[in-house]
């Protein structure tokens, strides 16, 4: 038996005739960072969302840390969710509550796992929010004035609070520009190598896999078609399809 943080096995999934995921494999190791790549429609977020509990699999199992996922009830998943797993939307505003401070949004989620004493949870939410590069004095402000990257920054904060075991991380830089980008792709890679974090990122760009990620799999169709260390998979693609999309990159 793998000691593997969270292992899937022959995950299938169809959307009408679509075959989403197609008997999928896949085990992520305690702080690990495993980037899941491919075009749209490649399968990569429904893999993603599987694994995190929010769509339920045809066939096939998830187990994190011994514990059958997919058998699981919905107050144990949230519970999974709130203490040992995270998730970064790539849309901030799907990961943070608009109507409530930046404050508040990180300290809600340290309350969800018990603490209690409102002056420590201010001044973790202020420290955090200094981690992630956004000027404390905003600890009152709302989201909603926020800009994009600073929202996604906040989400993350909000996010990494807790220091959960495992992140999930759908598209985080998709839809910024790309001076922001780099910046938040600076932070991502600071933050889980400090925290030592296992992540499944899901990215279309190669170049944020290559900078975060210590594994890449490549999917196409809902399959698993090459998986490797980044560098080997990039560096030296196998599938004709990685080549591909190595070379689109290259070209660009």
């Amino acid at each position: 038996m793998s000691n593997a943080l969270l292992s899937a096995r022959g995950l299938v999934l169809r959307f009408g005739r679509i075959a989403a995921l197609d008997g999928v494999d896949l085990d992520i190791w305690p702080g690990e960072v495993v980037a899941i790549v491919g075009e749209s429609g490649s399968g990569k977020t429904t893999l993603l969302r599987a694994l995190s509990g929010l769509v339920r699999p045809e066939a096939g199992s998830v187990t994190y840390a011994g514990q059958d996922v997919l058998a699981m009830g919905e107050a144990a998943r949230r519970d999974l969710m709130r203490r040992e797993w995270g998730f970064v939307h790539q849309n901030p505003r799907d990961g943070l509550r608009m109507g409530v401070s930046a404050g508040g949004n990180i300290g809600e989620r340290l309350m969800a796992v018990g603490a209690r004493h409102y002056g420590n949870i201010r001044a973790e939410a202020t420290a955090w929010l200094q981690r992630v590069e956004i000027d404390p004095d905003r600890l009152d402000a709302l989201p909603r004035t926020f800009s994009g990257g600073m929202q996604q920054r906040l989400q993350i904060a909000r996010t990494l609070v807790t220091r959960p075991r495992l992140v999930f991380m759908d598209e985080p830089t998709g839809g910024l520009d790309v001076s922001v980008q780099a910046r938040l792709l600076d932070l991502i890679r600071a933050l889980v190598a400090e925290l030592g974090l296992a992540v499944l990122i899901v990215t279309h760009d190669i170049a944020a896999a290559r900078l975060l990620a210590h594994r890449i799999v490549v999917m196409r169709h809902g399959r698993v078609v090459e998986e490797g260390l980044t560098d080997r998979v990039l560096d030296d693609p196998q599938h004709p399809y990685t080549q591909l999309l190595v070379a689109s990159v290259l070209a660009a």
